[in-house]
């Protein structure tokens, strides 16, 4: 049995019966349609792997928790592989200049139809409505994969009786209370860096502007990454934003050079480094305030100059919450991987429980990352219960 009728249990439940036509293969989910979360990730176009290129060499930049153990498996099951594997199934993808991977069809869909097709075709049974509580509600199989994704709270992962790290939100935006900022709404910084003061907690990329505070891949990085400190914060922090990316040396000169070419036009009609017009007069007007709105260039002083570089470089706001539970995709948490074996991901303490995807305590930033920890843990239970058939492992309940 495969409890769980999401991403990672379809790809180890297809994987499976391919490897081991003879074992049969159930897929229970507990809600009333399978494969929700393919269908609306990536905003419906499912980012569905990354190339990696821009990856750290071992993994810790784009997963914060389990890197170790993915940096492993991925010689079992890669991004390569994943990428390979869609395409000789039929699903044409296309890889971004961002190195992320979707469908050349750009819908979700292509992911789910494949999916349901390919279980259709090895005749996996699928059960919706079915909800499994306890480990004696499956008693009755030979082996139980638990691919139940991320747990909004810690009781969702106790019928396991397995060790868990308590799961808190990961991947989540950020509430800012800023109705200046928040008339920006779709505004986008794409170089911008974002940082937590006093910590080592930074994430680069692009940041948009919505009506509650600030998104984008840039945020949802910083997040994952300061998930669990976040979590401990009560979600109130403080927050710095580069706007540019670029240092506060270059940041001036680019203003500077600004001044000599245009000094007699208007400081806030004139942005720098490929930011907004709506953006740059926000910031204007946030670091020299209202009155100086129509000044010309050649009418700042040094210091007002120093301090619009400030402004671009080190901005600053305060976090006053998260988005709600039901808005995030990821969790931080989740089977302790201490309490699997890393080679099989088979439970210590149960030999016939494995555990594949967001259900152990491995997430990744935003990117495709996430997926493709389901495609590797998922292809590699199917592998270990491959073995275990082969070796006549099969033994009555």
């Amino acid at each position: 049995m495969v409890v769980g009728g999401g991403a990672a249990g379809f790809f180890l439940a297809i994987n499976l019966k391919e490897m081991c036509p003879m074992m049969e293969v159930t897929i229970v989910e507990a809600a009333s349609r399978v494969l929700r979360k393919v269908e609306i990730s990536g905003g419906g176009r499912c980012n569905l792997t990354n190339t990696f290129e821009g990856a750290s060499a071992d993994l810790q930049g784009v997963y914060p928790r389990g890197h170790r153990l993915l940096k492993r498996l991925f010689n079992v099951f890669g991004p390569r592989d994943a990428f390979r594997w869609f395409e000789q199934r039929g699903v044409a993808l296309t890889v971004q200049p961002d190195h992320c991977v979707f469908p050349r069809s750009q819908d979700s869909h292509s992911i789910i139809n494949l999916f349901l097709a390919e279980a259709r075709r090895l005749g996996i049974t699928v059960q919706t409505g079915t909800r499994v509580t306890s480990l004696t509600d499956v008693s009755d199989y030979d082996f139980v994969c638990v691919t139940t994704g991320g747990q909004p709270r810690g009781e969702g992962l106790a019928w396991l009786e397995q060790p868990f790290e308590q799961p808190v939100p990961s991947l989540f935006t950020f509430a800012i209370a800023d109705e200046g900022l928040h008339r920006l709404m779709g505004t986008v910084a794409e170089g911008a860096t974002a940082l937590i003061p006093g910590t080592r907690l930074r994430a680069d990329g692009p940041l948009l502007v919505t009506h509650w505070g600030m998104s984008g891949p840039c945020i949802l990085k910083l997040s994952s990454l300061g998930a669990r400190w976040l979590s401990e914060a009560a979600y109130q922090a403080p927050l710095a934003v580069n706007w540019t990316g670029s240092t506060e040396g270059e940041a001036f000169e680019a203003l500077a050079a600004i001044a000599v070419r245009n000094p007699h036009r208007q400081v806030a009609s004139v942005p720098p480094l490929n930011l907004s017009q709506r953006l740059w007069a926000y910031l204007v007007e946030k670091s020299l305030g209202p009155s100086r709105m129509n000044t010309p260039w050649n009418g700042l002083s040094q210091k007002e100059l120093r301090r619009l570089t400030n402004t671009l470089t080190n901005d600053s706001y305060r976090i006053a919450a998260r988005a709600p539970f039901k808005d995030e995709f990821v969790t931080c948490g989740g089977v302790s991987l201490k309490a699997v074996q890393p080679q099989t991901l088979q439970s210590r303490t149960h030999p016939r429980l494995f555990f594949a995807g967001e259900v152990l305590d491995i997430d990744g930033i935003t990117g495709g990352f996430n997926f493709q920890a389901a495609w590797t843990t998922a292809y590699v239970v199917a592998t270990a219960l491959r073995e275990k058939a082969s070796t006549n492992a099969l033994q009555p309940a």
